[in-house]
């Protein structure tokens, strides 16, 4: 019983995501030999907001939600990051994607510094008026806290364009004036940029072009399976599948398909969104999202939720490039067995910043009120991703670390060189 508990303070631990950032983020500031001034500043937020959110519910009856943004870090830009909504967020999971945002923005480079934001509630059991009176009043009560200049959301877990656009009006309502950059991934007519929604997956397709370079394969030799079959992995099995690459194993939240000569991804995903699963759709084998993660392949991308590689089966892992499509898919404990067996990890904070450097040019245009075509941006994201994978691999080179590590002591370095410049106001 005692080894029992034991397990289960371990498993909780090993699960919390601010837990595995902070031990990710020592380990890269110890490598680095940062500054203790520098350290005691850049391991906690800039600023965490708690607010109650009233809302008339559709009974009539008004119901009370919890609601947070952390604001991590200031000193390249505006802090930038998504909104969730969930039954089972919290301050600890705002709090380490928060600080994820920020090393992600460093490490492609882009002028912003990390934020996150979440409401505690069950999206799929609240009317389209309740979610918009829900948004509304959330946006008004960070009004003082968001803005083109100071913290620039964008869509996250069950938010999306409609979200934003609800958000953008209400800032705009108080501005007194339209304010099309104080979020991003709004609709393309009320200010979005073009090539938005598949960003995250294009920049996947992007990192995975130059991973399998290492390995001397080409797209049709290289077998790709997805965990996750949303706007990450759905779009990035797609855009794989359309490179040339065969996509052996596809999932959504109930489960996986499996065939070892390849599915015909355009098809599966038609089935997906016909019937809301994956279910009879011919010429597979069905699989478990756990079974899935194990499957021998070349290129696995988990695009699913947190803490999907664990140390528990990270030894079952049997894949070449590990690309990260969503934030914290693997467990600081895996981090060592994975690179034990040799797996060449693309981490999250570059795997998926495909987003938010889209989200910056979006930014960008919506400031100068001209807006690029879809060719031009999916042109400068690629030229962001690969130069960026490149300073990656050439870091961990020098530096003699796995590509995490690599990511993270990238990041703070260039943070740690902005905030040592600005200096600190103390």
């Amino acid at each position: 019983m005692a080894n029992a508990m034991v397990d289960d303070t371990r498993r909780i631990r090993e699960d919390n995501p601010f837990e595995a950032m902070m031990s990710r983020f020592d380990r890269a500031a110890q490598l680095l030999d940062l500054d203790p001034d520098l350290y005691a500043v850049m391991r906690v937020p800039n600023r965490e907001i708690k607010v109650y959110i009233p809302v008339r519910m559709d009974s009539g009856r008004i119901e009370v939600f919890e609601g947070f943004r952390v604001q991590h870090n200031f000193a390249r830009g505006p802090a930038k990051g998504g909104i969730r909504y969930a039954p089972d967020v919290n301050i600890d999971e705002v709090r380490a994607l928060a600080a994820w945002m920020t090393w992600k923005c460093a490490v492609v480079n882009v002028p912003f510094g990390g934020g996150k934001g979440g409401v505690i509630c069950d999206p799929l059991q609240m009317s389209q008026g309740e979610l918009e009176r829900l948004t509304r009043r959330y946006a008004a009560e960070l009004i003082d806290f968001i803005g083109p200049e100071k913290d620039v959301p964008a869509p996250d877990m069950n938010t999306n364009e409609q979200t934003m656009a609800w958000i953008m009006d209400t800032y705009s309502m108080h501005a007194r004036h339209t304010v099309t950059a104080v979020v991003t991934g709004k609709p393309v007519d009320l200010g979005g940029s073009a090539g938005r929604r598949e960003a995250t997956g294009r920049g996947l397709l992007f990192v995975i072009n130059e991973a399998i370079k290492r390995f001397g394969i080409t797209p049709p030799q290289t077998r790709v399976v997805v965990q996750g079959s949303g706007n990450v992995g759905g779009i990035a099995a797609r855009l794989l599948h359309e490179s040339g690459y065969k996509v052996v194993a596809i999932s959504d939240v109930h489960g996986g398909i499996y065939n070892p000569n390849g599915i015909d991804i355009p098809e599966a995903l038609t089935h997906l969104q016909t019937t809301r699963s994956f279910e009879d759709f011919p010429g597979v084998e069905s699989v478990s999202n756990e079974e899935l993660l194990e499957l021998e392949c070349d290129v696995l991308v988990p695009a699913a939720t947190e803490n999907q590689i664990r140390s528990t089966n990270a030894e079952r892992i049997k894949c070449k490039v590990l690309a990260e499509g969503a934030n914290g898919p693997t467990t600081a404990a895996a981090d060592a067995i994975l690179h034990e067996a040799g797996v060449f990890v693309i981490p999250d904070i570059l795997a998926n910043a495909g987003g938010v450097t889209v989200s910056y040019f979006e930014w960008v245009q919506d400031r100068m009120g001209y807006f690029w075509r879809e060719d031009v941006v999916n042109q400068r994201l690629q030229e962001t991703m690969v130069a960026s994978f490149n300073d990656l691999c050439r870091y961990a080179d020098s530096h003699s670390v796995d590509t995490r590590t690599a990511a993270y002591m990238l990041a703070i370095d260039r943070v740690a060189y902005d905030t040592r410049m600005r200096g600190i106001y103390a």
